[in-house]
């Protein structure tokens, strides 16, 4: 790889690292409630009434006790980190290149399909939180709030669906292309790719203290970026 090539791909290598560690502390004030201030009681959810909830009541319930800076800036720091995280798709199609522009470019461009739509559905969890602290506040308006509080759940479901697949494909895509050992990066990188990292984090998370568990809280997916950024710029450095 060419000096002046190789430099950059370090330097995308190591932004989308801390890109990552960026998005992760925006999930834990997002979503660990048990971290940092709260304020209130939770949002209640008659689940039985209102079954499409169920699986997010939690949640909504978390996202209605958090102060509105936090809230705020929860989601600011994915949208500013992502940029960031996106530049490090440079240094994976640069990895898998010698492998052939028909096998690295696919996996490079579904992992930068899956990171610029993270920025609006980490974003939205803003406007979710919003939704739900005022529906814990009550009113006459209570009805019309819980159903613009299913849409927007709706609509996030469908950003995560869309940014899931994306990131299964081209992870099973980058290993596959790794795995054939055609590309600059060790052929034990095969074993390496976000959605193992993640899998491996959740596992190795139980075995954390409870105050560590707390403290990582919803942060997974980007801790398993951080890992899979790490080992990717130092196994091309």
């Amino acid at each position: 790889m060419d000096s002046d090539v190789l430099s950059f791909v370090r330097i995308s290598g190591l932004s989308a690292a801390l890109g990552s560690m960026i998005y992760a502390v925006g999930d834990v004030l997002l979503l660990a409630p048990k971290v940092g201030p709260t304020s209130g009681a939770p949002l209640a959810i008659d689940t039985v009434s209102r079954p499409e909830l169920r699986r997010r009541a939690a949640l909504l319930a978390n996202l209605s006790i958090l102060p509105p800076r936090r809230l705020i800036w929860g989601g600011l720091l994915g949208v500013f980190a992502a940029p960031l995280v996106l530049a490090g798709v440079f240094q994976i199609y640069q990895g898998l290149r010698p492998a052939g522009v028909a096998w690295a470019l696919p996996p490079a461009l579904l992992f930068a399909y899956a990171i610029a739509i993270g920025p609006f559905v980490h974003g939205s969890f803003i406007y979710l939180g919003e939704t739900a602290q005022a529906l814990r506040a009550g009113g006459p308006t209570r009805e019309v709030l819980f159903r613009s509080l299913q849409r927007q759940h709706g609509v996030m479901q469908l950003g995560y669906a869309v940014i899931f697949l994306c990131t299964l494909v081209a992870s099973f895509w980058f290993s596959a292309v790794v795995a054939s050992g055609r590309t600059a990066f060790p052929a034990w990188m095969a074993a390496v790719n976000p959605v193992v990292a993640t899998l491996a984090w959740l596992g190795a998370k139980r075995a954390l203290p409870q105050r560590a568990r707390d403290c990582t809280e919803g942060a997974g997916f980007n801790i398993a970026y951080v890992i899979f950024f790490a080992l990717t710029t130092a196994t091309l450095w």
